[in-house]
């Protein structure tokens, strides 16, 4: 890709100031004075403890050969007031938005969301910067597998009571991500999301369902830790 292209298209990294900054020192001892980034930290570690979500995904990712460390891979940062989190695919890194995740069912989701797309980063070999196909599919399937359009967060929403509406938050949450990171006109990504939206939306890997709560959660997440109990003992 030419660097006039790379200019014109920032791929999002607009939104996430501390990608792009030398002042960022990670792991420096001002850094955890700071508030946010502490409590970030508390967050984060408590998501990849007891969230089923969370747990499967780092256990899946494993087992691919993609272990994951949190002080490697995640990354607390102050970020665009308009996002909560990102997956940066140049350094294999999770972004947490530090001011903007407050709760820690915010900070469930959200590592919940961002693993999906390293998961896919490192069973699929996404080519996230130059294959629109591959960025929508990922968004899909963050956005139907994270709990992002759970029947209780769309409540708390005030969006229910359509046909399918699962499917079409799942459509619009993957459109307004793909449009926050690329240039391309509204017409465009439709066009994209519809065409892979199908195969996507129906690849559930590595949970096998689709985690609609905690509860679907917890039984994917029993059911993938018994699976090796079950080929060795055929």
């Amino acid at each position: 890709m030419d660097q006039t292209k790379q200019q014109e298209e920032d791929y999002g990294y607009n939104l996430f100031p501390e990608r792009n900054s030398g002042k960022f020192q990670k792991g420096s001892i001002a850094e955890s004075l700071f508030t946010f980034n502490h409590k970030c930290q508390v967050m984060l570690q408590f998501a990849m403890e007891t969230s089923p979500y969370a747990k499967l995904l780092l256990g899946a990712m494993k087992s691919s050969g993609c272990a994951v460390y949190k002080d490697r891979h995640f990354s607390c940062e102050d970020c665009d007031g308009t996002v909560s989190g990102g997956f940066d695919a140049t350094s294999s890194q999770i972004v947490l938005c530090q001011n903007n995740i407050h709760q820690q069912s915010h900070m469930n989701r959200v590592v919940t969301h961002e693993l999906i797309h390293a998961f896919d980063h490192c069973r699929a070999h996404v080519d996230w910067f130059n294959n629109f196909k591959h960025l929508a599919c990922s968004e899909i399937r963050a956005a139907n597998l994270s709990g992002d359009c759970s029947f209780h967060n769309e409540v708390s929403r005030f969006n229910f009571g359509l046909k399918k509406h699962h499917q079409e938050c799942v459509r619009g949450r993957a459109l307004r991500s793909i449009l926050a990171v690329r240039k391309v006109s509204r017409e465009e990504a439709e066009k994209v999301v519809d065409e892979v939206f199908d195969t996507c939306f129906n690849d559930h890997a590595p949970f096998g369902r689709i985690p609609h709560d905690k509860k679907d959660a917890n039984f994917a997440y029993r059911d993938f830790e018994n699976r090796d109990r079950y080929y060795a003992n055929p």
